[in-house]
């Protein structure tokens, strides 16, 4: 055999194994079932038209609802502001492709799976019209994926167990208790801030832009940390409730022991109107173009209204 005919046979022999090769993972068992584990609940073009989610783990039902690319809480006939990025968490759960394994595709292993008159529902909606509806069954023997099921159909698939710990979470986790909510998407930043003035207990302390720092008025303070005020401006723009409240409690309240005023460099000015404590040591606020009365607890009360000298370097 020539030297040409022996490479020839050489290169065919090479190009079977790599065919050969090739051919276990396209028809190995193994591989089929990762490609049919890999699941998708929610396309692109579905998932961008919700604008209704149900949340119904058998003893509670939440509703969410979005408004002009804001989600809301419907809760107790009063709709609040949502934290939209704890909703975009959820909702990545069900719209990016990952492994949800089928585990059965027979009705009458329902109840093995934890399906029952007891099971978790999520419902996603286009106002009224459901686009995806899904069952949460148990969670495996070892905690990691839970069983889910779309009505209407018998599969049983596996996936992300997190899903139980967004059903079971307090209402209070889903609000955008925010003072200023927009610091929550950026659209608000301490950038954007030009003065901020403090009233508490007769005394006003100012906090003017003076290029990339603060000049301070109204209190003494001899020997300013700049970090240690700017942290603090920081706090006030993004500082949180604790709950809303019913409207109807709000009435008696005094809104005029303390206030925060925020002046921006478009013009706007924002004031939070904070009232006296109560008994227990929490305060009440409202926010200027709001509806919504905000619970403050003791701890955030501490770090809004501070001393003079707590901006003095040596008490860092």
């Amino acid at each position: 055999m020539t030297y040409k005919n022996k490479l020839i046979c050489l290169l065919i022999i090479i190009s079977a194994l790599i065919l050969a090769y090739a051919g276990s993972f396209i028809f190995s068992p193994d591989m089929n079932i990762a490609r049919s584990a890999s699941f998708i609940w929610l396309d692109a073009n579905t998932a961008n038209r919700v604008n209704r989610l149900v949340l119904d783990n058998g003893w509670n039902k939440l509703e969410f609802i979005k408004k002009n690319d804001q989600w809301f809480v419907n809760y107790n006939n009063n709709e609040y502001p949502a934290r939209r990025f704890r909703i975009d968490d959820f909702l990545s759960v069900f719209t990016t492709r990952s492994q949800w394994p089928v585990r059965s595709s027979s009705a009458e292993a329902y109840d093995r799976f934890g399906f029952d008159e007891n099971a978790s529902r999520v419902t996603f909606y286009d106002n009224f019209s459901i686009l995806l509806d899904l069952f949460l069954g148990d969670d495996d023997i070892l905690g990691r994926e839970s069983y889910f099921r779309q009505a209407g159909k018998n599969e049983i698939r596996s996936g992300d167990s997190s899903v139980r710990s967004y059903l079971t979470s307090a209402v209070t986790s889903w609000y955008n208790l925010r003072l200023i909510p927009e610091t929550e998407n950026r659209v608000i930043t301490i950038n954007n801030l030009q003065r901020l003035s403090i009233y508490n207990e007769g005394v006003n302390q100012i906090f003017t832009r003076s290029g990339r720092s603060w000049e301070i008025s109204g209190i003494n303070v001899e020997n300013p940390d700049m970090d240690n005020v700017t942290e603090f401006i920081n706090f006030v723009l993004n500082a949180e409730g604790e709950d809303f409240i019913d409207l109807q409690t709000a009435p008696g309240m005094d809104f005029n022991y303390s206030r925060i005023t925020l002046e921006f460099g478009n013009g706007s000015v924002i004031t939070i109107s904070v009232s006296g404590p109560d008994e227990i040591n929490k305060r009440y606020a409202k926010v200027s173009n709001s509806e919504y009365i905000y619970q403050i607890p003791l701890w955030v009360t501490v770090r809004l209204f501070r001393t003079a000298e707590s901006f003095e370097t040596e008490n860092i």
